[in-house]
C-alpha cells in the first residue's frame, strides 16, 4: 500500500521550503516556477491528484475542449456576448459541447440572456451580477460536492476567477476569512477589499497576463497564507502598480464631460491601469468612456443601476462595464447622453 499523501496545504509548505533551498543552491531563478510544475492550457498547482490542474480562460479566447484534460469545473467564465468577432454561439457554446460530459460544473455570476437554456441542467450554477457581486461566493460545499471529482479548474484570470478556484480545490470553504468579501470589494468596486485582497488585486493588475504570478496566487491560496515564497512574490508584483496608477492620475485630466459622460481618448504612451482610468472618470460623471487599442471601455459604478448589456445589445456580460469596438463611438456617445441619472442620483430642480 502506498503512503497517504500529506493535505494539499501541508504539500504546498513543503514544496516552498524545497524552492527556496533549491533557488539558494542556484537550481531555480527567482520568477521561473520549478521543474515539479505540470502545465495543461494554462497552468497547473501542484502535481498530487487531490489538487486539479488550473487553465486561465477568457470568455472570447476559449481554448478546444480536448486541451483541458478529464473532468472539468467552469469558474467565473461568462457566457460570450455579442461583437467583437466572438458571440454564444461561435465561441462558447463550441466549448460546452466539446467539453460534453466532461463538464463536471459550470459557475458564474454574469448577466447573459442565454442563462436561461441551461436551466434544467444541474451542472450550471448561474446567476446574474447583481445576485452575486462576485463568484466566489457561489462556490459552496453542496456545488463542489455535487460536481463529484474534477481534474481541471477552468478558471477567468482576473482576482475573482483565481479565488474561485481556490475555493473549489479547499471543497467550498474559503482560503482565509472575509476572501469571499474581498473578491466582491475588487470585482464590483465597491468598498474596500483587506490587507490580502488588496495586494493581490495589486499584483494583478500589474501583472495582469502574467501566468507565473496567477500559479503562485493559487498556490498561496490554497495554502491558505502559508506559502511566504509566493507572498514575497505576490508582494513584489503588486508594487509595480504604482507607476501605472501615477500615469492612469495624469491622464484622467485629459477627460472631457458632456453632461453625464467622461470621455478620454488614449493613444499610445506609458501603460496605464485601465481599472483606475475609469473609477478617476466616474468621479467626473457617472459614466466614463475610454478609448484605446481600437476599442471603447464603458463603465458606472455597480450600484447606478445601469445595464450597458441591455443598452447596447450585447447579450450578456457585467451590466455597468463593457467594451465594444470603437466604430461604435457615434452610437455608444449618443445612447450614453439619453441615459437616466443613476439610481440614487438627485434630480436637478428644473
Amino acid at each position: 500500500m502506498s503512503p497517504a499523501r500529506p493535505p494539499a496545504s501541508k504539500w504546498l509548505a513543503e514544496r516552498a521550503r524545497r524552492q527556496v533551498y533549491l533557488r539558494s543552491r542556484g537550481a531555480i531563478r527567482r520568477g521561473e516556477p520549478s521543474r515539479e510544475t505540470s502545465r495543461c492550457y494554462g497552468s497547473s498547482v501542484a502535481e498530487p491528484r487531490s489538487i486539479p490542474s488550473f487553465a486561465f480562460l477568457t470568455p472570447r479566447t476559449l481554448p478546444p475542449a480536448d486541451r483541458l484534460s478529464g473532468r472539468v469545473a467552469v469558474l467565473d467564465i461568462a457566457f460570450a456576448s455579442e461583437g467583437g468577432g466572438t458571440s454564444f454561439e461561435k465561441t462558447t457554446l463550441p466549448f460546452i459541447k466539446g467539453l460534453g460530459q466532461r463538464l463536471a460544473a459550470w459557475v458564474d455570476h454574469h448577466d447573459h440572456e442565454r442563462h436561461a437554456d441551461f436551466a434544467g441542467d444541474k451542472r450550471f450554477v448561474l446567476s446574474t451580477k447583481a445576485q452575486h457581486g462576485a463568484c466566489p461566493e457561489m462556490v459552496t460545499p453542496e456545488v463542489v460536492r455535487d460536481a463529484g471529482v474534477v481534474d481541471t479548474v477552468a478558471v477567468h484570470l482576473d482576482l475573482d476567477g483565481l479565488y474561485s478556484g481556490a475555493k473549489w480545490v479547499l471543497g467550498g470553504v474559503e482560503p482565509y476569512p472575509g476572501a469571499d468579501d474581498d473578491a466582491r470589494a475588487v470585482d464590483t468596486r465597491r468598498g474596500l477589499p483587506g490587507p490580502v485582497g488588496a495586494r493581490i488585486d495589486r499584483a494583478l493588475r500589474a501583472h495582469f497576463r502574467d501566468e507565473n504570478l496567477k500559479h503562485r496566487i493559487i498556490q498561496f491560496l490554497v495554502a491558505r497564507g502559508k506559502a511566504p515564497l509566493h507572498w514575497e512574490e505576490i508582494d513584489r508584483a503588486a508594487l509595480e502598480i504604482d507607476p501605472l496608477l501615477d500615469q492612469s492620475r495624469r491622464l484622467s485630466e485629459r477627460f472631457r464631460v458632456n453632461g453625464s459622460v467622461a470621455f478620454i481618448e488614449v493613444g499610445g504612451g506609458p501603460p496605464y491601469d485601465k481599472t483606475e482610468l475609469l473609477l478617476l472618470g466616474q468621479e467626473r460623471a457617472p459614466v466614463a468612456v475610454v478609448r484605446d487599442s481600437g476599442s471603447l471601455t464603458i463603465a458606472a459604478d455597480f450600484e447606478s443601476g445601469f445595464d450597458f448589456v441591455k443598452l447596447f445589445n450585447l447579450g450578456g456580460g457585467m451590466p455597468t462595464r463593457v467594451t465594444v469596438p470603437e466604430a461604435r463611438l457615434d452610437e455608444v456617445m449618443a445612447k450614453l447622453t439619453t441615459l437616466p441619472p443613476p439610481k440614487g442620483a438627485v434630480r436637478p430642480s428644473p
